[in-house]
């Protein structure tokens, strides 16, 4: 950290999206508040709450523009909804970076969203004389290109405005080696490759972390709306599904997951396996692919264990409840995320036939989410990519909190995952499955392989963080931008 005697600079970072759905940008205005010693202005759209840490700091300040939605008009003309939408847009943000906020010295603003936030920026860094870094997560034209095809006029004309805005900024940064390398040599782009790394809130949780997390979340886990599964029926015969029942677990020592007796906390040797997932629910993520796994893994444990269709639910359910351990757990999937598809896989969640999987959606605040990843036994990402150059944030995090990951396999995800050390890849849904049956096998004392590779997530999340590598990579950039012009 630098410190000066003069007034102190000043950074904007400009989001065209919900803030705390945003965490690179949240951990940017960190960095520039406390390594970089700047006052930091947020622009941002209203949403999600950021960040407690955000939402502490005295060096930051949040402004939030409202959304814009034109479905009507989006019935008549998709192409004039995103015309006049775009138009709409540009002339907000002008109006918040050139006259709702003090004069930053550098703009640092997050691509994807290009239009219009490119051209925004540019032309309010030109009027306030300030500098204007990109941080690119992915390529927007490979967005819209996922619905319209690469080869509509509206993703030609999106991917020339990117290139175009792109060409015009004071400094890049980027997350990947494969996009730095596509940046220099067919944008004509330098960029500085900065790694997404969890921040230090993202670690192992303790296990009185655990057990208090499990204390918060008892009403949405074992008591769902409309869905009967391997935890609700256990519940349920256990008499812990009435609103009294679960009153009184919330008081308790008492979860799914682990148990208290006097000031001892330990993990229940025949709990479910906890698998957790974030997802934006959208087209470059396909949740089919775990759901037909989550499928596979059902049948095949069965198949494995010699049961015939003819065993009803109830008495497998009733074993469990009366704390019989097999070779293979239940497992409970958490899917964290908001995004349009959600209800689509909600719906087809209640249809599955599944004995000794369930499945769980819902939103964590900013400050739980850390704690879930770290009390997880296993992460899965989805995430493929519309360019093929980014790199999923979600497999950071999960590898800051110790946990392993199965990760759907790309043409860069290698830069982050390293097979058999940190996590395995997988193609398909039943490869997907095969990985569940081996990973799980004799859990939870007997499950070497997923052992293993935990080990080797802790190895990861230790050898290097955030604040570390931006201090290393993007601080330079920054401070080239915000004291060298004038």
């Amino acid at each position: 950290m630098r410190s000066t005697e003069k007034k102190r600079g000043r950074a904007a970072v400009v989001v065209l999206g919900d803030i705390g759905r945003s965490p690179r940008m949240q951990y940017h205005a960190l960095s520039l508040a406390e390594q970089a010693n700047l006052e930091v202005d947020i622009v941002a759209n209203g949403g999600s709450d950021p960040h407690v840490a955000i939402r502490e700091n005295d060096s930051i300040r949040l402004y939030q523009m409202r959304s814009i939605h034109l479905r009507g008009l989006s019935k008549i003309s998709s192409a004039l909804a995103l015309v006049i939408k775009a138009a709409l847009q540009f002339v907000i943000l002008v109006w918040f970076l050139c006259v709702k906020i003090p004069r930053p010295d550098v703009f640092l603003v997050q691509n994807p969203p290009s239009v219009p936030t490119l051209a925004a920026v540019k032309l309010s860094s030109w009027l306030r004389r300030s500098k204007f870094i990109i941080d690119w997560h992915n390529f927007g034209y490979t967005l819209l290109g996922l619905s319209h095809g690469r080869s509509h006029i509206i993703v030609k004309t999106y991917h020339w405005f990117e290139s175009y805005f792109g060409r015009m900024a004071d400094g890049s940064l980027c997350v990947t080696r494969a996009m730095q390398h596509e940046l220099a040599e067919n944008w004509r782009i330098k960029a500085t490759m900065l790694y997404d790394q969890p921040p230090e809130f993202f670690h192992p949780a303790s296990m009185r972390q655990m057990h208090e997390l499990f204390s918060r979340l008892q009403n949405d886990i074992r008591r769902p709306n409309g869905v009967c599964d391997c935890v609700s029926a256990v519940a349920a015969q256990e008499g812990l599904d009435t609103d009294e029942a679960i009153t009184e677990l919330n008081q308790s020592s008492d979860t799914l997951f682990s148990s208290q007796i006097d000031s001892n906390i330990f993990l229940k040797p025949n709990r479910p396996a906890l698998v957790v997932s974030s997802t934006s629910w959208t087209p470059d993520e396909d949740f089919s692919i775990l759901l037909q796994a989550a499928l596979m893994y059902d049948r095949r444990v069965a198949a494995a264990l010699g049961e015939n269709d003819s065993i009803v639910e109830e008495k497998l359910w009733m074993d469990i409840s009366n704390g019989e351990q097999q070779l293979y757990p239940r497992l409970l999937f958490v899917i964290t995320g908001k995004g349009p598809e959600k209800k689509k896989y909600e719906e087809q969640i209640k249809k599955l036939k599944l004995r000794r999987v369930a499945f769980r959606t819902m939103w964590l605040s900013a400050e739980d989410y850390p704690l879930l990843l770290g009390s997880a036994d296993l992460g899965v990402s989805l995430h493929t990519s519309s360019s093929g150059l980014d790199l999923p944030m979600k497999v950071v995090d999960m590898f800051g909190c110790g946990l392993p990951v199965c990760a759907a396999s790309y043409s860069c995800i290698k830069e982050l995952v390293k097979v058999e050390k940190n996590g395995l890849l997988f193609s398909s849904p039943s490869e997907l499955a095969d990985e569940f049956m081996m990973l799980f096998k004799g859990f939870p004392e007997k499950c070497e392989a997923l052992k293993s590779l935990k080990d080797g997530a802790l190895a990861t999340s230790s050898s290097s963080r955030w604040s570390t590598e931006w201090e290393s990579h993007a601080l330079p950039l920054i401070f080239e931008a915000s004291f060298l012009y004038n």
